[in-house]
């Protein structure tokens, strides 16, 4: 701590400044993470693990290079953590399962890789239900994992560890996975900013068996954050073949352009969805903002069905994937609910999987099309703010999970760019998220309208834990 800023709390970006006036040191920032992980993390559960004494060594070499005025890259000396779907070398990958592997992994996947290369200093590693299949976060692994703004609901999922840890500065950047909302709906619940970027700008490996509808982005407390994280982790890597970065393109550059003259869509439930009156009300004051910032918005819906089906059989057929070699023993060790969504997986037929992925083509196509006349679109992130930490659905006309994240998982079918910011909070205290999607590539233009929006509302942080589970 300086005296001036709460170095836990403090930016990726204002920390790198920090360092180059001397005004702080690495190991300070990082002890910053440690001493809110060694405060908090009892209350929120966020973390498989964490190894506060690699970390303090990894700030001290950074301090010693940044002393020598030879920083390593973009991001030296900042804490940051891995979500434990992603490999990081020395580190078991336990993807909340009891089925997992215990053996260190031997290598980097490449977002850790060029983490690590730009100096960052990985704290460790956040929690993820069963193989990220679920939007909240609890496991057989490592148990429930609580939204620091009211401890008896769900921070969401599957990143739901890594938005604790980011909304409770434990941490300044975070990485998550988002394979049909896992990024953003973490982010809406816990009232912090993630973006899932276009398909293909951040390396992945290995790729998820959930394939080309999964990404792997940043999650942080401003945009700002996650467009430097962007310029770290879009550098190129040859392990994944789908990949389409040069990383020449710098995500920070266009922030201040503002969206005057943007010509903007918003749809309150893409015509199917049921949002909450609270919600409503929250999503449509985000609205005006970019109104009253000069770009021409329109109430109007994309047009297109409900892609539910078109979804679950990618997603399933996955969760199948994922269990072909498993023993009688070891399906018996996994979260019920994901062992029924492998084994109906495993049913569908080949001819059924080529006509949804053909439907998802339609879907692309269509949006393409709707991003001719609108340069972005907004909606709710969430119909809900955080449910339970019990799984229970919200309301009883909501019959399953996917009732509750409508707004997430078509632009993982269409591999749009896609937002959250926080934009209020409901009639309960809990964060409300807008979401802003772009048509694929223009990531540029999706943060350059979240940054405004930031601009104008800044981001809110909890304080501490509001520990209400166990009274």
């Amino acid at each position: 701590m300086t005296g001036k800023t709460d170095l836990a709390l403090a930016s990726a970006t204002e920390l790198m400044d920090l360092y180059r006036s001397g005004g702080a040191s690495p190991v300070e920032a990082v002890q910053a993470a440690v001493d809110r992980y060694e405060r908090f993390e009892e209350s929120v559960n966020a973390f498989v693990h964490f190894d506060a004494e690699g970390a303090l060594s990894a700030a001290k070499a950074s301090e010693e290079r940044w002393r020598k005025g030879e920083p390593l890259g973009l991001v030296d000396g900042v804490p940051a953590t891995i979500k434990d779907l992603v490999l990081m070398k020395g580190v078991p990958t336990r993807r909340g399962s009891l089925t997992s592997d215990t053996a260190p992994a031997v290598e980097d996947a490449p977002v850790t890789a060029r983490l690590r290369e730009h100096g960052a200093v990985l704290l460790g590693k956040t929690t993820t239900p069963e193989f990220g299949w679920k939007p909240l976060t609890d496991s057989p692994l490592t148990g429930i994992t609580r939204n620091p703004w009211n401890t008896s609901r769900t921070p969401g999922g599957s990143s739901g560890g890594a938005a604790s840890a980011c909304a409770l500065g434990i941490g300044a950047l975070h990485i998550g996975t988002d394979g049909g909302g896992s990024i953003r709906i973490p982010a809406a619940f816990s009232g912090i900013f993630g973006i899932k970027q276009t398909f293909g700008l951040v390396p992945a490996y290995p790729l998820s068996p959930m394939g080309t509808v999964a990404h792997v982005g940043p999650m942080t407390r401003t945009v700002t954050d996650s467009a430097l994280m962007l310029n770290v982790i879009t550098q190129p890597d040859i392990r994944d073949w789908y990949a389409v970065t040069d990383g020449a393109e710098d995500y920070t550059e266009t922030l201040g352009a503002g969206v005057a003259q943007m010509r903007i869509a918003f749809s309150m439930d893409l015509g199917y969805a049921k949002v909450m009156p609270d919600v409503q009300a929250k999503v449509r004051a985000a609205v005006k903002v970019f109104e009253d910032l000069g770009a021409t918005v329109e109430e109007v819906d994309p047009g297109f069905a409900c892609p539910d089906v078109t979804f679950n059989t990618h997603w399933y057929a996955g969760a199948a994937s994922i269990s072909r070699n498993f023993t009688d023993k070891q399906m018996a060790m996994i979260d019920p609910g994901l062992r029924e969504v492998m084994y109906t997986g495993r049913t569908y037929p080949l001819f059924h999987y080529m006509d949804v992925t053909k439907q998802r083509e339609d879907l692309a196509y269509h949006m393409a099309k709707f991003h001719e006349t609108y340069d972005l679109l907004l909606t709710p992130m969430m119909p809900v703010t955080a449910v339970s930490v019990d799984n229970v659905l919200p309301a009883p006309d909501m019959s399953n999970w996917l009732d509750w994240t409508p707004f997430s998982y078509p632009f993982n079918l269409t591999q749009q760019p896609a937002a959250t910011v926080p934009c209020g909070f409901g009639d309960d205290g809990l964060p409300v998220g807008l979401q802003i999607v772009g048509p694929k590539f223009a990531d540029n233009l999706v943060l350059t309208a979240a940054k405004a929006f930031e601009n104008v509302c800044p981001f809110v942080m909890p304080d501490a834990p509001n520990v209400t589970h166990g009274s």
